[in-house]
């Protein structure tokens, strides 16, 4: 058993078990240790005595306790998040309200935690029926993505209704166009961003996912150098050491290998390696790209691939991972980075292992460039005009 799931079944056994007589709750002090609490458990025991006392708060103090969210770890989060429920049941059985004005403030307020805003959310829907028609359609472009994801819904059902006619009239159909644009704006999940594409396209207007997404397309490949017996994730070939585009280098089995331009075509993104290269096996590739940012920038870069992996940033290594074959998605890996102001380079080395299963034949990635909420970050020079393959390509 996990300590995280330890420590729910702690706290509910405390409930049960624990009279709920009134006492003085110092909330800032027992936020202070809950949020010490550490992901591996360390500081559980007086973290569980701070939440016995925070349980105790009153519900005016439930911004408060839901600020304690910001910056805290998913363990601590746990803990705040059973004492907010712990105040509200209480206090909701007893005939009480919650502090509705003050909580609409904190829900709106985008500084504070997604998580504990969502939490917001639903205890102001839970006791104000009308807070969702309220609240929602505000939260288009909200940093919180489930709340972002509760609008982005409302707009699609809004924009069926307008099509729900047998034949929708030009007006309806136009209606309806600027509709699931404004949700293709909003959408940052998959599922969402497949349906408005299936509307909008089905009202003869196209959807360019790679933009919308921030997939990079251009890309400069060489390989292949060798992963016999998976030992080439960490041996540092040529490309790692001295990134020079132009070089012929010796690659597995001794023979000559360049760098090749590639730009794919694929809507989200994805270089088949096996296709575009070869279907070698026991082989690292690497692939290289330019990125023009027009300042300093944090961004995420999120990576999918079915095999092993590691990625640069401007020569600095980001992350990597040794697996294989265990399926590729959208977003599979997320690593913070900062683009400089001006030419960014970023370099990937994927390895294919040497299974020879169907399922294990697949040697492809695919990268793109956002925000924490997954919003498309493009390249300063992503247009069709100067879109050219080993850049980052694209339309605007």
């Amino acid at each position: 058993m996990s300590r995280r799931i330890l420590c729910v079944n702690v706290l509910a056994a405390v409930v049960l078990t624990t009279g709920l007589d009134s006492f003085g709750a110092d909330v800032s002090g027992a936020i202070k240790t809950i949020r010490a609490v550490d992901n591996e458990g360390k500081g559980n025991k007086e973290a569980l005595t701070a939440w016995r006392e925070l349980s105790q708060a009153e519900v005016a103090d439930l911004p408060k306790i839901l600020a304690g969210f910001d910056g805290a770890n998913p363990l601590a989060m746990n803990y705040l998040r059973s004492a907010v429920e712990t105040i509200v049941d209480r206090s909701t059985a007893a005939g009480g309200k919650l502090p509705a004005t003050e909580l609409e403030k904190f829900l709106f307020d985008t500084k504070h935690d997604p998580k504990a805003r969502r939490l917001t959310f639903e205890l102001l829907a839970k006791v104000d029926p009308q807070a969702p028609d309220r609240i929602i359609p505000k939260m288009i472009n909200d940093p919180s993505v489930e709340l972002r994801r509760d609008a982005v819904a409302r707009l699609i059902e809004a924009g069926k209704k307008l099509l729900a006619a047998e034949k929708p009239t030009d007006e309806q159909s136009q209606a309806a166009r600027q509709v699931f644009a404004q949700a293709l704006d909003g959408a940052r999940d998959d599922d969402q961003v497949q349906e408005i594409k299936k509307q909008l396209e089905g009202l003869g207007q196209s959807v360019d996912l790679p933009s919308h997404f921030g997939f990079l397309l251009g890309w400069k490949l060489v390989a292949p150098f060798d992963n016999t017996d998976k030992k080439g994730l960490n041996i540092a070939y040529p490309p790692e050491k001295q990134l020079d585009l132009k070089a012929t280098y010796q690659g597995k089995e001794d023979k000559e290998i360049q760098w090749v331009e590639h730009t794919t075509t694929d809507e989200y993104g994805i270089v088949d390696l096996a296709k575009v290269l070869s279907p070698f096996k026991g082989a690292v590739a690497y692939a290289v790209t330019e990125f023009q940012s027009p300042t300093e920038l944090p961004v995420e870069f999120r990576l999918g691939t079915p095999n092993s992996w590691k990625v640069w940033l401007n020569g600095d290594l980001l992350f990597g991972r040794e697996e294989y074959h265990r399926g590729m998605t959208i977003d599979q890996y997320r690593m913070k980075g900062t683009l400089k102001a001006g030419k960014n380079t970023i370099l990937i080395k994927v390895c294919q292992n040497e299974q020879t299963e169907e399922w294990a034949q697949r040697w492809a990635f695919q990268l793109r460039v956002c925000d924490a909420t997954g919003t498309a970050i493009l390249s300063a020079d992503r247009t069709k005009k100067t879109a050219k393959p080993g850049q980052s390509t694209g339309s605007d």
